[in-house]
């Protein structure tokens, strides 16, 4: 099955491949991808259990990357790759995987390392809200404030909610993210290193603990070549925080195709 997918921009040169983190969807890159749109040809997708796309049992990531194998192929055979948090580590693995789909590797604010925090307490945030009694989004806020105090984690979960539908739902397949957690939080075992020789750029937030130094040290160790640029100011969500300030970078780093 296939992701879908969105295409904006130019027909000329390669095509760029944007792809969102856990619990998002294509159209939060949206803003970065008009951007990037003005010069080049640009595709948002929806990762597998996310937005529109298809739900399967299996989140692991070599899944995620043979999707995005899947729509590089169909786009050509070759693309520019821009993956934030899940979907960077997704495009990380497709690069060492596949190297010859990707020309150049832009990775926001994830390091291809095991981290510890678990995202199950979201799910079960979203999981208790009875939506059968909820019609409006600003009834949904209130009601996901009880588990989740940060307005701006709430705003952004609540992209993924589908009131209009009936019944109404989540735009997320719940139950398989919360049995693969653990493979989303860990980092695939045995793939090669120094495998992809195209250029790679890590962009990390400011105020982000997501790259340690020794997130840093396993990037080179996987991508020796890889530079590491902080955006001022920006945290996780740094396309949210510093839109403007990752678009120059991106649009600086990717050119023309």
């Amino acid at each position: 099955m296939k992701l879908n997918h969105s295409i904006t921009g130019t027909d000329d040169g390669l095509p760029v491949l944007m792809v969102h983190g856990l619990f998002g969807q294509g159209r939060n890159l949206g803003a970065l991808a008009r951007r990037l749109a003005e010069r080049r040809r640009v595709v948002t997708v929806d990762m597998r259990n996310h937005g529109d796309s298809f739900h399967d049992a299996d989140h692991s990531y070599p899944a995620l990357a043979g999707d995005l194998a899947e729509v590089i192929g169909d786009l050509g055979g070759r693309a520019d790759l821009v993956g934030h948090s899940m979907g960077g580590k997704a495009s990380m693995v497709l690069a060492l995987s596949q190297p010859g789909l990707v020309r150049k590797l832009a990775v926001m604010d994830i390091a291809p390392v095991a981290y510890g925090h678990s995202q199950t307490a979201l799910i079960d945030a979203m999981e208790g809200l009875d939506l059968s009694s909820i019609d409006r989004r600003s009834a949904a806020d209130a009601a996901l404030a009880r588990q989740v105090a940060d307005p701006g984690v709430r705003a952004f979960l609540l992209q993924s909610l589908d009131l209009k539908s009936d019944p109404k739902a989540w735009r997320l397949n719940l139950g398989a993210l919360r049995d693969q957690m653990d493979r989303l939080v860990g980092w695939p075992e045995g793939l090669p290193h120094a495998a992809f020789d195209g250029s790679v750029l890590e962009i990390a937030g400011e105020r982000s603990d997501y790259v340690t130094d020794a997130g840093q040290a396993a990037l080179r160790t996987y991508f020796p070549q890889a530079r590491v640029m902080r955006v001022k100011g920006a945290g996780h969500w740094l396309h949210a925080d510093a839109p403007e300030a990752v678009a120059q970078i991106l649009i600086s780093y990717l050119g023309d195709g």
